[in-house]
């Protein structure tokens, strides 16, 4: 199998998803296709948001479901400006204005005829909209980097794993990816040499190759929500720290 770390930086950043939506905004098939992968691949960080800011699990279901749509017909990506280009950025700001839009429609039905929309508050579980809220709690905004940050590094494991899979070898990294994870429990090196029949040095020495690998994927993940690839390291950086 070709290491993900060897792969060239120009062929790592060639043009990526969220680069298609913002170049080929409009009407185009290509952009639509992009948009709808990148959308369903961030699910969990938009309805992270939005359950925090709403009064009950299945109305944040409602609400994720009706922001995705709005988005992949199109509604306020044309006006997305490209030295911008950071995906995460755009998406939180976009629901941020979701929520605003749905909690004035709420008030104006309030004050007019119609069914009003429940209030989009905070809530801590037992009584909606009406307990304070935990101070202890990460803000509707950390938690939304947070559930990035597992989706990023979700999507480069099952990228690795494909990756072995293809090369049929989906059995070394079964036995190695929880050196990935940190998540080795009891499992010893020794133990996991024995089972692939490999030496111990030969086992440190996939270890490290797989984790080098698994850093180069979680990189080409991020690169694919950026217009610049410099940036790379930065957003890297950030969103490595809202794991903390």
């Amino acid at each position: 199998m070709s290491e993900l770390a060897s792969t060239s930086p120009s062929a790592a950043f060639r043009t990526t998803q969220w680069t298609r939506v913002l170049e080929a905004r409009g009407a185009s098939p290509e952009a639509k296709a992009a948009l709808s992968d990148l959308c369903a691949a961030y699910y969990a960080p938009v309805f992270a948001f939005i359950r925090r800011n709403a009064p009950d699990e299945e109305t944040a279901r409602d609400l994720t479901q009706e922001f995705f749509a709005r988005q992949l017909a199109r509604q306020g990506i044309d006006t997305v400006d490209p030295q911008h280009g950071r995906f995460r950025s755009y998406l939180l700001g976009a629901v941020k204005h979701f929520l605003a839009e749905m909690h004035r429609h709420a008030h104006r039905l309030k004050r007019g005829a119609g069914q009003p929309l429940e209030p989009l508050e905070s809530d801590t579980g037992t009584s909606p909209g009406q307990q304070v809220a935990d101070p202890n709690a990460a803000s509707p905004e950390r938690e939304f980097d947070r559930k990035w940050a597992l989706t990023l590094l979700d999507r480069a494991l099952t990228s690795l794993a494909d990756e072995h899979k293809r090369a049929g070898k989906s059995d070394h990294f079964d036995a190695l990816k929880e050196w990935l994870t940190a998540d080795t429990g009891t499992i010893s090196q020794a133990e996991t040499a024995r089972k692939l029949g490999l030496s111990e040095g030969a086992v440190k020495v996939a270890i490290h190759r797989l984790r080098r690998q698994f850093r180069q994927a979680i990189k080409t993940e991020i690169s694919q929500t950026l217009k610049d690839p410099a940036q790379v390291a930065e957003e890297m950086r950030l969103l490595l720290e809202a794991l903390l």
